[in-house]
């Protein structure tokens, strides 16, 4: 057996309220198989579980599933007890499972979520082509340029089903979930940028288009595969799609002169003209092809990367790459919103007398503020550290403002 290792992140409603000492159990075939308890971060250690041999997830092949699952059941006081059954290990890979946790009703003992097959493994619905025609006579309603928005809502099943939940999912969350449901983490970096990039494009081309909006629905997209992508609801997220996510998240394609994200359509593997093959991609990939090359085979050579903007949902907007002694407003705007998100993570360091001077003391607050959140431990605060501080503090601030109704 192969080893892969898992990350349990443990909230009350919201990211802005980790839970310190929860009681995590790993369960396999209903047996316990370790336990741990979370830290004032609401985080596990990094905990070390046996997986199936990462060859099996390099080459397609149906009859041995390439990866384990194991159940987790978290327990805390005055908290709701949460299962999470399916959660996927893949070996040499890190898994990032967030669970987040109700309040204690006394109408519900426990929550239960199953996180099903990846859909390169699992039978799932193909897209259906006769959607994009569905009321053709209705136009869309289209926005005046490409954004990147604070946060999306999901519905969890066709459109027509009106009993199905809407989600309200961060962007950058529901991208991370939708990868690491499509593809398979021990691809090639650049396999996975390309078939991120058409989950983003596709995404951005359902927001730019308000495709559901336009036809009376009150979501932006659908979680099933026979209309959209698919997501899973509590889904695990794979360490090095979270981090692909993370450097592009703002980027999309378009093809040629035309104006809105390409709604970029994929399969498992297609010579289909106009589909991306997931397997052809990783086959690519191996070969050495950049993302926009593996784009551009599927695609065709019209295709380009563009950046979008990113909503004034964010407090702050990225400007430079932060360092040691770089001196500013910047720094100060750093500084004070990480001792703020450290009123939530205490095991962020406090930087004393905040003065616009990137000192060591900020720097080792940067870095962890980068370990807890699964970024590149670099001390500096670069276009990803950025925008996750930014986000973090959004979470903080709203749960500070319902907490004293300001």
């Amino acid at each position: 057996m192969k080893n892969g290792y898992l990350k349990v992140n443990v909230y009350s409603g919201t990211i802005a309220n980790p839970v310190k000492g929860a009681k995590v159990s790993i369960f396999k075939d209903g047996n316990v198989v370790s336990t741990y308890y979370t830290d004032e971060n609401g985080m596990t250690p990094l905990i070390t579980l046996e997986t199936v041999d990462k060859n099996l997830s390099l080459e397609e092949q149906y009859k041995t599933r390439p990866y384990e699952t194991y159940d987790i059941k978290v327990e805390a006081i005055g908290l709701t007890e949460t299962n999470i059954e399916g959660v996927q290990i893949f070996d040499g890979i890190t898994s990032i499972q967030d669970v987040y946790m109700t309040s204690i009703d006394e109408n519900n003992i426990s929550d239960t979520y199953n996180i099903t097959p990846n859909t390169l493994w699992g039978d799932y619905p193909p897209y259906l082509e006769s959607n994009e025609n569905e009321n053709a006579g209705i136009s869309p309603i289209v926005l005046k340029e490409v954004l990147i928005p604070q946060n999306i809502i999901v519905h969890d099943g066709v459109p027509s089903n009106t009993n199905a939940p809407n989600y309200t999912v961060p962007f950058t969350d529901y991208i991370k979930n939708v990868a690491s449901s499509e593809i398979y983490s021990t691809w090639p970096v650049e396999t996975i940028k390309a078939n991120v990039l058409a989950i983003i494009s596709f995404t951005l081309n359902r927001i730019y288009t308000e495709w559901y909006k336009s036809r009376g629905y009150d979501f932006t997209i659908t979680s099933t595969t026979n209309y959209d992508q698919k997501y899973t609801r509590n889904g695990t997220i794979f360490e090095p799609i979270s981090n692909v996510v993370d450097e592009i998240f703002t980027d999309y394609i378009k093809s040629g002169i035309r104006m809105e994200p390409l709604l970029a359509h994929y399969k498992s593997n297609t010579n289909e003209s106009g589909y991306l093959s997931q397997w052809g991609s990783k086959e690519l990939g191996d070969k050495g092809y950049n993302a926009l090359n593996i784009l551009r085979y599927y695609y065709g050579n019209n295709v380009n990367i563009y950046e979008a903007k990113v909503t004034e949902s964010y407090p702050y907007s990225f400007t430079r790459i932060l360092k040691n002694n770089d001196c500013g407003e910047d720094v100060y705007l750093l500084q004070n919103a990480l001792n703020y998100i450290r009123g939530s993570y205490p095991l962020i360091p406090i930087i004393k007398n905040p003065s616009g001077l990137f000192d060591n003391n900020t720097k080792e607050a940067v870095k962890k503020f980068q370990e807890i959140f699964s970024l590149e431990q670099t001390g500096d605060v670069n276009y990803q550290t950025w925008y996750k501080i930014s986000y973090v503090l959004t979470a903080v601030t709203d749960l500070t403002n319902n907490v004293y109704n300001f």
